[in-house]
């Protein structure tokens, strides 16, 4: 169970540099790298056998990363810089785009590239480079980590009534599980292809004793009380992703079209009821601010220590990877009901 400041901000799968290299164009041969190095129309493949690994990085200087304990790749303490979204398009088309981090030593020195992919990537297929984005990555990045609901997903409010999501309004009070009715600051919506690290989770209705079925993004934190301690956490109260629930059944990662996605933010980082389920709203932290109006970003500047939310200790709490278990719907549910 991770905790505390030792907890990762996050874990993104990457490609190491090497796995993604030029096969026709100016670099041939070369892997792929930040943008000075690139050329457009430059053909990358994937190697065959190619496997993502997770890179787990913390909020680090500035707009700066770091690499923390017990990441897959990367050296621990280690600086990383978000460079560049990269657009590049297969044969029949189809775009993609790549986010790519750089890893710096001691001396500021190039260490290694990481190339994070939003959507799946397959070998022998081809992708040409067809955009480089220097300005807008950040954004990108941000949109990823950002925790949304679905279009349609029902949201209980201070009056106990129940109301789709797309229908809120900024400063309409919604239930919170720690603070009771509380009004909502900002409401954020895009709609993006529901691909890669933007597929939605669905739990069907009643496997987490949802009322109906729950579409959120894959590393949307969902809370649960165990009334008994199937996890050995030694706490009744752990956050785990939708991502980890994933059965191949009751709990599905649903790829293809495009998804409406809604973020809510609060003065404070809450715990709200999405179709009966206990889930996170959005954390205002130094990934995430990139997406909110530049104007919430200057006001929460003043009011927030270091414009982010405050840590609340019981939303530290956090199943990860390496405590997952077969079916942690199922085993969840039993230890929130008995």
């Amino acid at each position: 169970m991770t905790k505390g400041p030792d907890r990762p901000a996050y874990a993104i799968p990457v490609l190491r540099a090497a796995d993604f290299t030029v096969i026709n164009g100016a670099n041939l041969g070369d892997s792929i790298s930040f943008a000075d190095e690139l050329d457009l129309d430059d053909t990358y493949d994937l190697r065959v056998g190619a496997r993502l690994h997770r890179l787990s990085l913390a909020p680090g200087d500035g707009n700066a990363l770091t690499v923390v304990d017990g990441s897959r790749l990367g050296t621990p303490g280690a600086t990383v810089h978000l460079d560049s979204c990269l657009t590049v398009m297969s044969a029949n088309g189809q775009t993609s785009e790549i986010l790519i981090l750089v890893e710096v030593d001691a001396a500021g020195d190039v260490a290694q590239v990481y190339a994070h992919p939003l959507a799946q990537l397959k070998p022998r297929t081809g992708y040409s480079l067809v955009g480089i984005d220097t300005v807008n990555a950040r954004q990108k990045f941000a949109e990823v980590a950002c925790v949304s609901f679905s279009k349609g997903t029902h949201i209980t409010m201070a009056s106990g009534a129940q109301t789709p999501i797309e229908d809120l309004k900024v400063g309409d009070r919604v239930l919170t599980r720690d603070d009771g009715p509380r009004p909502v600051r900002w409401i954020g919506q895009s709609t993006v292809r529901a691909v890669g690290e933007f597929s939605p989770i669905r739990i069907r209705a009643g496997v987490m004793n949802n009322t109906g079925d729950l579409l959120v993004s894959p590393d949307h934190r969902l809370f649960v009380y165990q009334r008994s301690d199937a996890l050995g956490a030694g706490r009744s109260e752990v956050l785990i992703r939708a991502r980890h629930l994933v059965n191949g059944d009751t709990v599905v990662q649903e790829d293809g079209g495009f998804i409406d996605y809604y973020q809510l933010l609060f003065d404070t980082h809450q715990i709200i009821y999405a179709e009966g389920i206990a889930a996170e709203t959005l954390l205002v932290d130094t990934r995430t601010r990139a997406v909110l109006p530049q104007e919430l970003n200057d006001e929460l500047a003043r009011a927030l220590p270091g414009g982010g939310h405050a840590r609340r200790t019981h939303l530290e709490f956090e199943v990860n990877e390496g405590e997952i278990r077969p079916d942690m719907a199922k085993l969840l549910k039993a230890a929130s009901t008995r």
